[in-house]
């Protein structure tokens, strides 16, 4: 990836098609990388991606706004336009607006469904609902997301109260990458919890980006 990883955290970030583009994925930024991955898989040369700042999943409730002003911007600029995020916390709000637009988006209430297969997924939270979630992205920026915001670098004693009624944290990782594995375990030491890892690759996003790429482009 061309871009900085800190720039998808904090503002939007464009990768154009290297042909004449009809078709646009509107994507968050947290798993820019996967979508790019799927592109260069499937050999799409015309497919835009823009990409919403990753630190929106911090406030979700903005995030609905966000994709509708982006969705109003770029009206009648594509044939079809997808919406590369799941519910993301939004309460049915993303949807409500997706409506409005006609756009359709990717399955299930979270990125961690989705990549990890939304049945998996289930099955995980059945199985210990204290579960915490990490992602290549958020191991990462597991200090930028979540240790600096919530101050816990500073005030160790609000890990407890934040963290408490956790009881491991399940690596859900995209890559075999063993910096990120290792980030992934210091995260669960850091926050007194069991590690686990599961190997996800793309999940769910890849058979749903193909689906609508292809439907799109045969319309």
């Amino acid at each position: 990836m061309d871009r900085d990883t800190m720039e998808l955290l904090e503002t939007e970030v464009e990768f154009d098609a290297a042909e004449r583009p009809d078709v646009l994925i509107l994507a968050c930024g947290a798993i820019a990388r996967e979508v790019l991955a799927v592109i260069e898989l499937n050999g799409w040369t015309h497919v835009d991606v823009r990409c919403l700042p990753a630190k929106l999943h911090s406030t979700p409730q903005k995030i609905a706004g966000a994709v509708d002003a982006k969705l109003t911007e770029l009206k009648g600029q594509y044939e079809s336009v997808f919406v590369a995020y799941a519910d993301c916390g939004t309460g049915g709000a993303l949807d409500i607006v997706l409506h409005q637009h006609n756009v359709e988006r990717l399955p299930g209430a979270h990125c961690y469904g989705f990549l990890a297969g939304n049945e998996a997924w289930d099955a995980m939270q059945e199985e210990e609902l204290g579960t915490y979630y990490v992602t290549d992205f958020l191991a990462r920026h597991f200090e930028s997301l979540v240790v600096r915001p919530f101050k816990l670098d500073t005030h160790p004693e609000l890990l407890p109260m934040m963290f408490g009624n956790y009881k491991r944290l399940i690596y859900l990782a995209q890559t075999d990458n063993e910096d990120l594995r290792e980030r992934a375990r210091a995260a669960a030491a850091f926050l007194g919890l069991a590690y686990e890892e599961r190997r996800t690759g793309y999940g769910e996003l890849q058979p749903s980006l193909v689906q609508f790429v292809n439907v799109a482009t045969h319309a």
